[in-house]
């Protein structure tokens, strides 16, 4: 395995390369096209997975790379990058601050390394296997709170009808807040929400969030409680809480 650190540092900065780009286009009069799957898309997330994708090449040109919106390339390397340019594109469009560039590895089919850095409201969140979690430069946990009456619960989208997995955990919670995308699962990572609730995701969505919550000391799976990406959903808590909200959304 070669060394984490550096190669953490790495995404770091590639990240911030990325932002930089988002940042340009952010608030701008964009045209926004519609992907086959009726998902939204500018010359910023454009931009943004090139920049991303040109960085890692120069760097690690023996990768894999593979991004929402240009694909997969060497995709028999041990050695893959997993990007998504910016989580959140409606939040983006719509002039919200509350998108990220996501940036995650897996070696040897492993998830070991994520980035989600959020330029709009200058936070940074990363970790890599063994070597912790870091919020704007510092480590960073998830909090201690052990109940679900004293909880907050976070989720992007609220379904409608009441036997949702959903609507089972917010009757149980404190307080409820609806904040989506990447910015929820990064308020339970660095400890300012306990649950985030993503009933939809795909491979770009997750394979930042596994790494960062598990170095967090909390947890991110699937809606069955198993820890992977390949889960199409996802559900981050601080760990205290994960037994707890599994009874209530299985």
């Amino acid at each position: 395995m070669q060394n984490l650190k550096s190669t953490l540092e790495f995404a770091v900065w590639a990240s911030k390369q990325a932002g930089d780009i988002t940042s340009h286009y952010f608030k701008t009069n964009l045209e926004i096209e519609t992907k086959a799957d009726t998902s939204p898309v500018t010359i910023a997330d454009r931009e943004s997975e090139k920049m991303l994708r040109r960085l890692i090449k120069d760097r690690f040109p023996e990768h894999g790379i593979l991004g929402e919106e240009f694909g997969e390339i060497n995709a028999g390397s041990s050695y893959r990058w997993i990007l998504d340019p910016i989580d959140g594109t409606v939040s983006f469009i719509h002039g919200v601050p509350l998108y990220g560039v996501m940036m995650g590895l897996e070696i040897e089919g492993e998830a070991v390394l994520g980035v989600v850095n959020m330029p709009a409201i200058n936070e940074i969140v990363y970790a890599a296997k063994g070597l912790g979690c870091f919020f704007n430069g510092r480590l960073t946990r998830v909090s201690e709170v052990k109940r679900l009456d004293e909880a907050m619960l976070v989720a992007g989208n609220v379904p409608a009808t009441p036997d949702e997995s959903f609507w089972k955990v917010r009757q149980r919670v404190k307080n409820f807040r609806g904040w989506g995308d990447c910015y929820a699962h990064m308020l339970v990572a660095t400890g300012r929400a306990e649950i985030m609730l993503d009933p939809e995701l795909s491979i770009w969505d997750c394979a930042a969030l596994l790494p960062i919550l598990r170095e967090a000391v909390g947890t991110f799976t699937d809606y069955k409680g198993e820890a992977t990406i390949y889960g199409q959903c996802g559900i981050s808590t601080n760990g205290w809480l994960f037994e707890q909200v599994m009874e209530l959304v299985k």
